[in-house]
């Protein structure tokens, strides 16, 4: 009897275990990423990759998504597009991820996105340029805010104070080519006239014949459009050159990366950014606040330095794929479905509201004017 007895418990053990064993030993969820962690965007991938990983890290120490870990397997592009589509056929064909974020950049994004529609996997860039998402692919969605919020968020500024007479001077990489269309596009809408139309190169190291040119048409204002660290050097020349008129700086400069390149040339200088940089100034009221702040602190916990604009772009495509796994699972379709259904998503890019006919999700709202005063971002009026 006792030996019947031992030998039921101890088949009902066996059952036990095997029953158990799958949900303890469920497979992870696959996301890849592809940022420019090293290279001349580095400025932009390093706090992506830091900030994607520490989400996951979060993630897991919560549980998990529905129970299963996130295994987030990432790739540095070093700001190249051919190591960025064969980064992303790896992730696809050799890690069997179900979604990819980033690249960091416009000039990646646009390389990988013909890689994924042809997969199906849904990607989140990470890059700004409008011509990501519009038109609508099926699969690619973005967190970075469309330049042409930005040069809205710009003019208006300029129509209010009587600001009519710009001058531009935009790198000539996709980022900046991106800017200077919507720059051009958007002039006459606001009354401005665009009487200097100057480029760089994006390994320029000085910029002063652009900026002689600029000196005698009358400017008003001057526009750069580039990412660090061309537009340091720009804001250097202009203070060796005496010049005294605005100068405009584009979102993709919106960290206090910028302000070190700078140095006290950058002091005075506005662009539009995420309301991150200025997180701590912001009313109570605000939606963004509470994540905003949260997110700095949880940063500089970790990194030891304050999170900024463009890690902000890698939390959003986390905590949004995040949310669409939840919801529906991570098959590639079913986050697609989901992620084309999200609304209202207070990010810190903004406040995302996704559509079929818009995968970008943001409004001119995302934006604030800041400005550089005494080595520290302050809000514009």
């Amino acid at each position: 009897m006792k030996k019947s007895i031992f030998l039921c418990l101890f088949m009902l053990a066996v059952m036990m275990v095997l029953t158990a064993g799958p949900a303890v030993a469920a497979p992870p969820v696959k996301i890849g990423a592809l940022f420019s962690v090293t290279g001349p965007a580095s400025f932009l991938g390093e706090p992506e990759r830091n900030t994607a990983q520490m989400v996951a890290d979060d993630i897991n120490r919560s549980g998990g998504i529905n129970g299963r870990k996130v295994q987030l397997i990432v790739y540095d592009t070093q700001g190249d597009a051919t190591k960025a589509v064969q980064a992303a056929n790896r992730l696809i064909k050799d890690d069997k991820v179900s979604a990819i974020i980033g690249p960091s950049i416009t000039g990646d994004t646009m390389a990988v996105i013909p890689v994924v529609e042809k997969a199906g996997i849904p990607l989140i860039s990470c890059a700004a340029g409008i011509k990501i998402t519009e038109p609508v692919k099926k699969w690619v969605f973005k967190t970075a805010q469309n330049d042409s919020l930005a040069v809205s968020r710009i003019y208006e500024y300029m129509q209010k104070n009587r600001i009519n007479k710009v001058a531009l001077l935009t790198v000539s990489d996709s980022f900046g080519s991106s800017g200077r269309e919507q720059l051009v596009m958007q002039a006459k809408a606001f009354g401005i006239q665009i009487i200097s139309n100057e480029t760089y190169g994006p390994k320029d190291t000085d910029m002063t014949a652009q900026l002689t040119k600029i000196r005698g048409t009358g400017a008003q204002a001057i526009i750069c459009w580039g990412t660090n660290p061309g537009p340091a050097v720009v804001a250097r020349n202009t203070r060796q050159l005496g010049l005294k008129i605005p100068l405009f700086m584009s979102h993709g400069v919106s960290s206090r990366k910028f302000i070190e390149l700078a140095g006290n040339a950058a002091e005075g200088i506005s662009l539009p950014s995420g309301r991150v940089l200025v997180a701590n100034l912001l009313p109570s009221s605000d939606r963004q606040k509470k994540n905003l702040l949260k997110y700095k602190r949880d940063y500089m916990k970790r990194f030891g330095t304050e999170g900024d604009h463009f890690g902000g772009h890698a939390w959003d495509a986390m905590m949004l794929l995040k949310t669409a796994i939840e919801k529906g699972g991570d098959s590639p379709a079913a986050i697609r479905s989901q992620l084309e259904g999200i609304r209202n998503f207070s990010g810190i890019g903004g406040i995302f509201s996704f559509s079929p006919q818009d995968h970008a999700g943001l409004t001119k709202d995302a934006f604030v004017l800041v400005q550089v005063k005494k080595k520290n971002w302050v809000l514009m009026k």
